[in-house]
């Protein structure tokens, strides 16, 4: 009898990139409603610009008045992509701000070069679920408090302590998210940790890094399991 080969089923087919473009827009449209003028504006503009350019500058010239159009068109589509991407990133975060381990995918997925960030936090008060998480780069340490700062304040003043207890005088900073009215939007903190005056170099960092990494943390969870199920810290 012949043997029947058994036929491998073929990995389901990724999506190409025009359908990702539409998924990320179509994601985007349901929580941002002005996203379809802006894009529209945002093409519309290089253009205009580009063609007014062209007839400024060469009245008459067909070929550099096309030139010009096309690049008016390439400047308008570059243009409609970065606003998308930034429009869809807001979008994304705006889903899950205001729950527990918010601010761990950002620092997990969002983070720039020269930072070094741990999705995991420090410390998580399994009470009310409030977290403070730590990052560290060129402008030092900081500690992002995860939940209303009359709930976090304490966490992180005994995280600075520990901070200050082992590396001195490294500058630390303390950054907020939650519900308070200073507070920093999550799809903005990432921007925000690079916005801090450097002081440290990439060695510095690194020695840093390797240093806090050493201290561990006392959380009543083991490394990877949500935060939502962590236990109360006993006083």
């Amino acid at each position: 009898m012949a043997r029947t080969k058994e036929k491998t089923p073929k990995p389901p087919k990724k999506p190409g990139r025009m359908k990702q473009m539409w998924q990320v827009f179509q994601m985007t449209r349901r929580y941002d409603s002005n996203i379809v003028w802006i894009l529209v504006l945002a093409f519309l503009v290089p253009v205009l610009l580009a063609v007014g350019l062209a007839l400024l500058l060469s009245p008459g010239n067909v070929f550099s008045i096309v030139l010009w159009s096309i690049s008016g068109v390439l400047a308008g589509i570059l243009a409609m992509l970065i606003i998308l991407g930034r429009r869809a990133e807001k979008a994304a975060y705006s889903q899950i701000e205001g729950q527990p381990g918010a601010v761990g995918a950002v620092l997990r997925s969002s983070l720039k070069r020269g930072w070094v960030g741990s999705e995991m936090p420090v410390a998580v008060n399994g009470k009310t679920q409030d977290a403070v998480y730590r990052a560290i780069g060129r402008g030092g340490v900081v500690l992002i408090s995860e939940g209303p700062r009359t709930r976090t304040t304490r966490m992180v003043e005994e995280e600075r302590r520990k901070v200050t207890r082992v590396l001195g005088t490294i500058p630390i900073t303390v950054v907020s998210v939650g519900p308070d009215e200073d507070a920093v939007p999550l799809h903005k903190l990432a921007g925000k940790l690079t916005r801090i005056k450097p002081t440290l170099t990439k060695a510095e960092v690194l020695a840093v890094n390797n240093r806090l990494s050493s201290l561990g943390t006392k959380l009543p969870i083991p490394k990877g399991v949500d935060p939502m199920k962590a236990r109360p810290q006993r006083g």
